[in-house]
């Protein structure tokens, strides 16, 4: 068991690789509060006490790492992530539009059950904490290497390193509002 004396350096990431086709443009470069979408979820992860941020997708502005994969999704992106970091680490994975996010949840998520490979919420994906080591590597490299595409999903990653999941607390669900249709965009950014 992992204990606090132990904690890996914590990377927070911002998965911001995918094309917004659904939205119609670039909706890690949507205004919000004042600046671009992509610019609010990172100084989220510095507010949640991440000792560094890292932006998932290729984003030269950012410093952003290519996806291990063109276009093939988030997992793609953890994937890209996992080989620019040779060190295990503590990653706090969160998607670009996803700007509801408050950082009291994300501590929350990164200090309980630290002996969890991998915490999330209760029916989410993301975010999530996820110990970046040998495992969760192999598993990752194994992933996408495989010829069924739904074996690329960040569902699939979780349930084989084993994720483990923590309850929601009164109204902390509609931070998790995923803005990826520009129907939810309207509502939420009103």
């Amino acid at each position: 068991m992992r204990r606090r004396a132990d904690a890996l350096a914590c990377i927070g990431v911002v998965l911001a690789g995918g094309r917004s086709t659904r939205m119609g443009r670039d909706k890690a470069l949507f205004e919000w509060q004042g600046r671009p979408l992509i610019e609010h979820q990172l100084a989220l992860l510095r507010e949640a006490g991440v000792d560094s941020v890292q932006v998932s997708g290729e984003r030269p502005a950012y410093r952003g790492i290519a996806d291990a994969q063109p276009q093939a999704g988030p997992l793609a992106g953890l994937a890209g992530i996992a080989a620019a970091h040779a060190d295990d680490a503590e990653l706090l994975v969160i998607p670009v539009d996803m700007p509801l996010l408050q950082p009291a949840l994300l501590r929350r998520l990164r200090s309980e059950r630290p002996e969890a490979p991998c915490l999330r919420f209760p029916g989410q994906v993301l975010p999530l904490r996820l110990r970046l080591d040998a495992c969760s590597r192999a598993v990752l490299g194994e992933l996408m290497r495989a010829d069924d595409p739904r074996r690329h999903s960040l569902h699939a990653f979780e349930q084989a390193v084993g994720v483990e999941e923590i309850a929601l607390a009164s109204g902390e669900a509609a931070q998790l509002t995923d803005c990826n249709t520009a129907a939810i965009w309207n509502e939420v950014a009103g």
